[in-house]
């Protein structure tokens, strides 16, 4: 029986676990010292969970936005007693948590992008096209903005530039002008209301395939209410920053937006920079890192067939090669 099997009997299944646990598993075998494993994204705990169980020497910094998922885990990953440390903190703030932790360097690191199984489960979070329930999506519900402030207060123009660019959405300007007539009325304040108007502007025909239609303009109003992309281009780097030789880097991507962000800044650090006019490397412009995956890595049939959320996921790894200067 793999981890996963293990981790699926006890009711959550994180996504392509044994393939996380293979990558991460040389970054965390150091000798001279306990191993930091940084899981910037919590959520349920499963994957943190497999690599304390995997690593007896092993301590997690966990982090995430959400207390909710704070909550869970930690009675999740009690029996690990002081090896585990988790912080309420959004995973751009890394440099700040580990400074005040007095950690400086971790040697491993995973990132879980996206919205969790359980704010999607919980109707009241207003994440799910799915439910009826008010239109909030805030992954961190102390923040004070929600998605129903951002359908009712935002200009047209910038709506339609939020369906568009974080939504992928071809008929962002038909919903925008569609949610301000609809505001003008009364102001939208449930996912069923909104799921309606935005099913309602788009031409039947395309209704037709692609599964929900809301479901791109939903993901567009998580990822803005949640400022995601934004943070993930300071995240990222920063965890890059935070590792020593040796030490890798695992990130799980859910959209095409996450992946490209993903793919450009590991594609960067894995780059020889010497100018191409110089006839032998230089030194000093050799690769930082090395990338594990041939492109993004996608998850074994039969695990999509298991777990309804790694059907979109995508898996990019990198290593650190050497040190900056």
């Amino acid at each position: 029986m793999t981890v996963g099997d293990h981790a699926a009997e006890a009711g959550h299944v994180p996504v392509m676990l044994d393939r996380v646990l293979e990558l991460l598993r040389p970054a965390v075998q150091v000798t001279d010292r306990d191993p930091v494993y940084l899981d910037g994204t919590l959520g349920m705990g499963g994957h943190a969970e497999a690599m304390l169980g995997a690593h007896p020497r092993l301590r997690l910094v966990g982090l995430d936005r959400d207390p909710t998922a704070l909550e869970r885990s930690g009675r999740r990953l009690a029996p690990f007693g002081d090896r585990v440390t988790l912080v309420h903190a959004v995973y751009d703030e890394l440099p700040e948590v580990l400074a005040r932790l007095g950690v400086p360097r971790i040697d491993a690191a995973l990132f879980d992008l996206g919205v969790s199984s359980p704010q999607l489960d919980e109707a009241d979070r207003g994440f799910a096209y799915s439910y009826d329930a008010p239109l909030d999506m805030r992954m961190d519900r102390t923040q004070s903005l929600t998605a129903a402030e951002v359908v009712n207060g935002y200009p047209p123009a910038e709506l339609a530039r939020i369906l568009r660019e974080y939504g992928e959405e071809r008929f962002a300007q038909r919903i925008a002008a569609a949610i301000v007539r609809e505001r003008e009325r009364a102001p939208l304040e449930s996912t069923a209301r909104l799921a309606d108007l935005v099913r309602s502007s788009i031409p039947a025909a395309t209704r037709r395939t692609g599964g929900n239609p809301a479901k791109r303009t939903f993901q567009a109003l998580r990822i803005e209410v949640n400022g995601e992309l934004d943070i993930w281009r300071r995240a990222l780097p920063a965890a890059l920053d935070a590792l020593p030789v040796g030490g890798r880097i695992v990130v799980l991507s859910y959209h095409s937006l996450e992946d490209r962000i993903t793919k450009q800044i590991l594609g960067k650090q894995a780059a020889d920079t010497t100018p191409p006019d110089l006839p032998v490397p230089l030194p000093e412009h050799q690769p930082r890192f090395r990338l594990l995956t041939r492109g993004a890595e996608l998850p074994a049939g039969e695990e999509t067939e298991t777990n309804p959320r790694a059907g979109s996921v995508r898996l990019r790894a990198a290593e650190r090669v050497r040190e900056a200067t």
